[in-house]
């Protein structure tokens, strides 16, 4: 059975706004103010230029083919079936990881001290649970949580720029504190924020005239993504300063906290509970389609490939990926879930990057060197990840390929 085309162009850039906005507005800052200081401004115009060559592959890539799945389909089609399970896997494993980063994002905020793991664990299994209901319920909940998220970010900027001003935290030497392998962590970081995109390919199936819907959705979505971000890091910097903004796991709510604004510091914080469970939903469907879609070539166990009669929703993969991530949520931490995560989908955008280059004729949309500036930002950025994040990545691909291959010997001596 199919998935039906239900998404219009609203409902496709509001799923890319919800992941790309809730995705590291409230949790990628302080990790990237870690590594890079004030230097990650420049961190986010470096991601920003990497994710925006990766965001014109993903649209040249989506008005031909058309389907579930997003990199994984392009690269089977344009590459081979070996690029197509490289890009698959480090999505699926690569954004499971966000998705219990996403989790533990909503419980920092909304939980009582003590309660964040427990309250993350519900989240999950609601959200999943929404998802079931439809692609439909999906696209009208993400609606709503953007409209709340904007509307809190537009308080929380305002309330940061009027506390009083951090001492030269936009100084020369502030930007360049952290170096330039600083710089490129932070933006190896921060391109976990940018990658929501993504989620709007990978429902290729559900919307209406993809070849024209997906390419203007990515254009909106990612445009208006970079404005939020952009105004965000300047506010918060401003209020706190770098060394504050590193410290805080809410540096959102600590900078208006600085203003004085004591009436919008719990607004800020169910804006922050509201985009993480946003980003949380659309991870759940963008997942859910994109091991559906692995499971019906069977490069993932067939039992995912299930849609629902009623639903039309790929019901399997999406219990089993809300099972995996209520265990993930137990066990690892925000950082740690944001670095793995970074390495995942930066593998996932480097094979659409060569998979965008070698199309040709009337397939192409958008000029090379914007293949070339991704695909190259995404080697760069991924290897200037922290160590243990590239190790488990690389260790996380390898099991992959050793899995696929084996799979393969298996089918050939049957």
């Amino acid at each position: 059975m199919n998935l039906v085309r239900r998404l219009g162009l609203g409902d496709a850039v509001f799923i890319g706004l919800g992941s790309m906005i809730g995705a590291g507005v409230f949790s990628a800052f302080s990790p990237a103010a870690a590594a890079a200081g004030a230097g990650l401004l420049v961190g986010l115009a470096l991601a920003a230029v990497v994710a925006f060559g990766n965001a014109m592959s993903s649209a040249q890539l989506a008005a031909v083919h058309p389907t579930s799945g997003g990199t994984y389909a392009y690269g089977r089609a344009e590459l081979g079936p070996w690029w197509g399970f490289v890009a698959g896997w480090g999505f699926v494993i690569g954004k499971t990881a966000s998705c219990a980063a996403m989790a533990l994002t909503f419980a920092a905020y909304a939980a009582p001290p003590g309660w964040e793991r427990p309250v993350a664990i519900v989240a999950v299994a609601a959200l999943v649970t929404v998802n079931l209901f439809g692609v439909t319920r999906t696209a009208q909940l993400t609606r709503v949580i953007v409209v709340v998220v904007l509307l809190t970010l537009a308080v929380a900027v305002t309330a940061s720029l009027s506390a009083p001003d951090s001492a030269d935290w936009l100084s020369a030497e502030g930007l360049t504190a952290g170096g330039w392998y600083g710089i490129l962590q932070s933006a190896g970081l921060l391109f976990f924020a940018f990658a929501g995109y993504a989620r709007i390919a990978t429902m290729g199936e559900e919307v209406r005239d993809p070849a024209r819907t997906i390419p203007r959705a990515i254009v909106l979505a990612f445009t208006g993504a970079l404005v939020v971000y952009a105004a965000v890091a300047v506010a918060v910097l401003a209020a706190l300063g770098p060394d504050q903004v590193a410290a805080s796991s809410e540096p959102v709510a600590a900078a208006v906290a600085a203003s004085g604004w004591s009436w919008a510091e719990p607004v800020v914080r169910i804006g922050a509970a509201f985009a993480s469970l946003g980003a949380l939903l659309a991870l759940i469907a963008g997942i859910g389609r994109t091991t559906f879609a692995m499971a019906r070539e069977g490069d993932l166990p067939r039992y995912l490939a299930a849609v629902h009669p009623r639903r039309h929703v790929p019901h399997r993969a999406e219990l089993t990926l809300g099972a995996i991530v209520v265990v993930l949520v137990a066990l690892v931490d925000l950082r740690g879930a944001i670095g793995f995560s970074s390495f995942g989908v930066l593998l996932y955008y480097l094979v659409a990057d060569v998979a965008a280059f070698r199309q040709r004729g009337d397939a192409r949309r958008y000029p090379r060197w914007l293949q070339v500036v991704g695909g190259v930002g995404c080697g760069i950025l991924s290897i200037t990840l922290p160590w243990q994040s590239v190790v488990a990545g690389i260790a996380i691909v390898a099991i992959g390929v050793v899995y696929r291959a084996l799979r393969l010997r298996l089918t050939r001596a049957a």
